[in-house]
């Protein structure tokens, strides 16, 4: 009699670590299931609110790419009359705006997506500034957006806005 119950208590507690082990399992396979596409920024990552965030941020970005192109901030920086120093005292005053302008997205987006953003306005500036210093004192504006203009279409690669924008076009499909 006494064997019987003993054999009654193993299979009980033998049913009851199989129950246990099954409902772990399952518990860790439902949290595998619900991990994030992208690295959290904060704890709900995951969540809706959390996502749009992030996919706005890219939009963001991808915008402000846009607008410190060289040759989209010429069309709309161009001012007759001002000096070479004075244009590239604009550009470089606009570009570093547009960049301050949207320096919070950085803490939505992934941290290679801010250095290539970062890195690109770093570009920028120093073609800028670079071309701007092999004009004369006497050089216009319009000299330096011509000369600006002149090496972006003999070099095509030497702006990065095609690769920054496929860059957090890519990392912004892989939220939705």
């Amino acid at each position: 009699m006494e064997s019987n119950y003993l054999l009654i208590a193993i299979i009980f507690a033998l049913l009851v670590a199989a129950a246990l082990v099954y409902l772990f399992l399952r518990q860790r396979k439902d949290v595998k299931t619900m991990q994030p596409l992208a690295p959290a920024a904060d704890a709900t990552a995951g969540s809706i609110p959390s996502r749009q965030l992030q996919l706005q941020a890219y939009e963001r970005l991808i915008l402000l790419t846009d607008r410190i192109a060289l040759p989209n901030l010429i069309a709309r920086m161009n001012t007759p009359g001002l000096t070479v120093r004075d244009m590239q005292s604009l550009l470089t005053h606009s570009i570093r705006q547009e960049f301050e302008h949207n320096i919070t997205q950085q803490i939505y987006v992934s941290t290679e997506a801010w250095t290539v953003v970062r890195d690109y306005k770093e570009q920028n500036l120093l073609i800028v500034n670079q071309v701007s210093s092999f004009l004369p004192e006497e050089a216009t504006g319009a000299d330096l957006n011509r000369a600006l203009l002149d090496l972006l279409v003999q070099n095509p690669k030497a702006s990065l806005q095609n690769v920054v924008s496929e860059a957090l076009s890519y990392e912004a499909k892989k939220l939705m």
